[in-house]
């Protein structure tokens, strides 16, 4: 693993944009615009690294699956915050019927300069963004730049792939919608449930838009319907499952949830069982039931143990998105609990590469790996300012 500076494709910003990257800018706190796809350097892998790497990726997948087996079968759900007996008898009911229920994709955030094990930082598998510029932007940028070159990704083969294998997993005869918050200010959300839609249509499915806030409740009928008054039979939402359990319409949604077997009216894209992998108590969970496993971090739920005195530690929310309330403890810093509940890992810091902090995100789609995306930040957490870079293999 390298990093590489080059020099930026003249009109860059125009050609990822025309790509599905609407959102290549990121504006900073002073007001100012600086890239968000960052051209001006690149990673290098070799074959062997990568294909070591998606052997890691799906052991970890592996892993994580077996994690949520435990969480189900010895009732861990107060562990990941999980009280309300409606959404824990939803979610085991969706994993005892997983077989039944679409589920597409998911993104493994790692810990990896090229020289040790990776390590698994953390799991999203319900609502993962950064999906359209690994796909896409990435990929016509090594055609460009290094033709005959490879890349580890084939993100949009397997998309198109996963729903020609699970159309038959969808209610007949019904459009599959496509929706996200229209709360997204920066159209990543948007251009992700865009994308997300075309892989469907080129693999033959009849879909339809929506988002989140259009949604309507039919009183008479007691079903979810369009802005057509339209019965809304499946829908992929990028929309956490923590949102629409909580939020006015949760009852609904819980009383119509089709779980597989087709004994509800409304059918959700992910379905309600990744509630277990995007928790970040799914990391202690890991560590309990694979102790200094080499891809592991140390991570437990009531504190952060002896991680005060040997590596320090990171407390995460069992629940956020782009480092949002994660701080970090560097060893010989007093044990301290947070008021919400966290998992408390053990402190690997990104590695350094000329001064950027970086993340791999490794792609897995179905149960296989499927793509990389790189991000860079200039401190230990990956927030909102992060910057993607494209990689390829040499």
């Amino acid at each position: 693993m390298e990093r590489r500076t080059i020099t930026p494709r003249t009109g860059w910003q125009e050609t990822v944009e025309e790509q599905g990257l609407i959102y290549p800018l990121t504006r900073y706190p002073d007001g100012s615009l600086r890239p968000y796809w960052d051209e001006s350097a690149h990673y290098v892998f070799s074959l062997p690294e990568v294909e070591a790497l998606e052997e890691v990726v799906e052991e970890l997948h592996g892993m994580c699956l077996a994690a949520a087996e435990h969480i189900v079968t010895h009732d861990r759900f107060a562990d990941l915050g999980i009280t309300d007996p409606r959404i824990v008898r939803a979610v085991t009911e969706a994993w005892h019927r997983r077989a039944e229920l679409p589920s597409v994709y998911a993104r493994f955030d790692l810990r990896y300069d090229g020289t040790g094990p990776a390590k698994l930082l953390e799991y999203n598998a319900d609502t993962p963004t950064s999906l359209v510029e690994a796909a896409s932007p990435q990929w016509f940028w090594m055609e460009e730049r290094f033709p005959g070159a490879d890349q580890w990704n084939s993100l949009h083969e397997r998309l198109v792939d996963a729903w020609k294998k699970q159309a038959a997993l969808l209610p007949p005869g019904n459009p599959l919608y496509f929706a996200h918050s229209s709360d997204d200010e920066l159209g990543e959300d948007l251009m992700t449930v865009a994308y997300l839609k075309e892989t469907a249509e080129q693999a033959g499915l009849e879909t339809d838009w929506i988002s989140m806030e259009e949604i309507g409740w039919d009183r008479l009928s007691g079903r979810f319907v369009d802005n057509k008054l339209r019965f809304i039979r499946s829908l992929f939402k990028l929309y956490p499952w923590e949102w629409l359990t909580t939020d006015r319409f949760a009852g609904h949604v819980l009383d119509t949830l089709d779980n597989g077997g087709g004994t509800g009216t409304t059918l959700w894209i992910e379905p309600a069982w990744k509630m277990l992998l995007s928790n970040k108590a799914l990391l202690a969970v890991l560590w309990e039931l694979y102790p200094d496993h080499p891809n592991l971090l140390p991570a437990y739920l009531d504190g952060p143990r002896d991680l005060t005195d040997t590596t320090g530690w990171v407390a995460k929310p069992l629940l956020g998105r782009e480092g949002a309330g994660v701080t970090i403890h560097e060893p010989g810093t007093a044990p301290a609990l947070r008021d919400e509940p966290c998992c408390y890992q053990a402190l690997a810091p990104l590695p350094d590469f000329d001064g950027n902090r970086v993340v791999l995100g490794a792609w897995v789609v179905e149960n296989e790996s499927a793509g990389l995306g790189i991000r860079e930040s200039s401190g230990l957490v990956t927030d909102e300012y992060a910057r993607f870079l494209p990689h390829v293999i040499l």
